[in-house]
């Protein structure tokens, strides 16, 4: 849809020829004897732009221009003056006019500007809303999790986000690391700015140098024109170091040197770049450990720890499970047009008892699969795959979460072993008594108990 145009004159056969050319364009004109006239327009309906002549009675242009300025700030005005008058046209342009033409008016000059005006107010208009549609993304209220420490967690993601401050997002893989890093950037001071990610951990060395730092003609073979690496598109924004903890201790050398100075070569260049970046970098490994292996450089994990963010597995938040299971279920039914409804109290268990050792990535695989494959508009325990349905936790006490209690745990773990004992015995109690070592009667009396079917 063309952009509706406001023109401005006192003069009605200027206007006339102007509304002529432009509906011929397609563009949408609206007109104006003067100033003040133009301004009760403006309030019933914006325009996307003003083109207004400067000399006119009761409002001239540059008054009409004043109060643009400090009402409509964000509707481009081209200022439209004689030859006599140009002088002024150049002090509108201080006050914020964004072009002007000169008479005699040529017409493929004004429609050319107007273009260019539309077409960069378009861009600006569709960022702005890309912008919104990130931050309603990332907005704090759509992080999902009831637990305290999952809470804890939001509440210092949120504090840090109004900061410039370097951050270290440490957790298992799939734990939603980029999620927070995402969160991080586009509700911070840098959010209008660019968010840059690179995985450090896919890249050789060589090629790693490259991407961050960029290069220059001839640096190497196959560098037939210059590059510029992820820290100059990152300028005045983030740029996210993913898998930090994967990068060899020479480039740790040369990371380090960008954090402390701000400033680095390309590869083959001899032109020293200074860069303003907030990083935020990300972990699945243990870089404490790596530092008493030798692996890590010291002085390069303090500088990246200033504020250190740890994301827990989605073991130690079981009770996220159920929230974050009902939230995939709806994403993927909007996505495949699918009507699942609910997921049956045995299966919600179930879920719930799992370690997932993908964490929530490897729940929202499961969930997506089984709304593709799903033909009813509910989940059963039938729906789940056989390795979940009979799953028992290792007995591992890095993986227990303590908050469940002992005695719950106790039946928990008993319960699972008893539902795993039965399938491999295809239901045969006796055959199970016999494999737990058990008498019948007391298997009987554990599957009431349990209420195992």
């Amino acid at each position: 849809m063309k952009a509706r145009i406001l023109i401005v004159d006192d003069e009605r056969d200027a206007l006339d020829l102007m509304r002529e050319v432009f509906e011929k364009k397609g563009y949408t004109p609206v007109t104006a004897l003067n100033g003040l006239e133009a301004i009760n327009i403006i309030k019933q309906q914006e325009p996307d732009v003003i083109l207004t002549d400067i000399r006119m009675p009761e409002m001239d242009g540059m008054e009409l221009l004043r109060v643009l300025t400090k009402d409509y700030p964000h509707i481009p005005v081209i200022m439209v003056t004689a030859h006599g008058t140009i002088e002024t046209a150049v002090d509108a342009m201080k006050m914020g006019a964004k072009d002007y033409i000169l008479k005699p008016i040529r017409i493929n000059e004004i429609l050319s500007k107007v273009e260019r005006i539309t077409q960069l107010n378009s861009l600006i208009k569709e960022n702005e809303y890309l912008l919104s549609k990130l931050k309603q993304t990332y907005d704090f209220t759509n992080m999902i999790g009831k637990t305290e420490n999952i809470r804890k967690l939001f509440d210092l993601v949120k504090d840090v986000a109004a900061t410039n401050t370097t951050v270290l997002i440490e957790g298992e893989s799939g734990v939603g690391k980029e999620l927070i890093a995402n969160a991080i950037h586009y509700n911070s001071p840098r959010a209008k700015r660019p968010f840059v990610k690179i995985n450090c951990g896919v890249l050789a060395e060589s090629l790693l140098e490259s991407e961050l730092f960029g290069h220059v003609r001839g640096a190497f073979t196959g560098a037939i024109r210059d590059k510029i690496g992820r820290f100059e598109m990152a300028n005045g924004g983030t740029l996210f170091l993913d898998e930090i903890g994967d990068i060899s201790l020479n480039m740790q050398l040369k990371l380090l040197r960008v954090l402390q100075e701000g400033e680095f070569e390309r590869v083959g260049g001899t032109e020293t770049i200074k860069v303003d970046v907030r990083i935020i970098a990300a972990t699945n490994k243990d870089l404490k450990k790596a530092m008493q292996e030798g692996t890590f450089r010291q002085d390069l994990y303090y500088r990246l720890n200033v504020i250190p963010i740890r994301v827990p597995p989605l073991r130690e938040r079981r009770e996220d499970i159920k929230y974050l299971t009902y939230h995939f279920i709806e994403k993927f039914n909007k996505i495949y047009g699918k009507n699942v409804m609910d997921i049956e109290p045995e299966a919600m268990d179930i879920l719930e008892k799992y370690d997932y050792p993908g964490n929530i990535r490897e729940l929202e695989n499961l969930i997506e699969r089984i709304i593709v494959l799903n033909k009813k508009n509910i989940i059963t325990v039938k729906d789940l795959p056989e390795n979940i349905r009979n799953y028992v936790g290792e007995f591992n006490t890095e993986k227990i979460d303590f908050s469940r209690g002992f005695n719950q745990l106790v039946e928990d773990y008993e319960k699972n072993l008893i539902i795993k004992a039965l399938e491999q015995n295809k239901f045969n109690k006796v055959q199970t008594a016999k494999m737990l070592k058990m008498n019948r009667s007391t298997l009987i009396s554990k599957l009431k108990k349990y209420q195992i079917d």
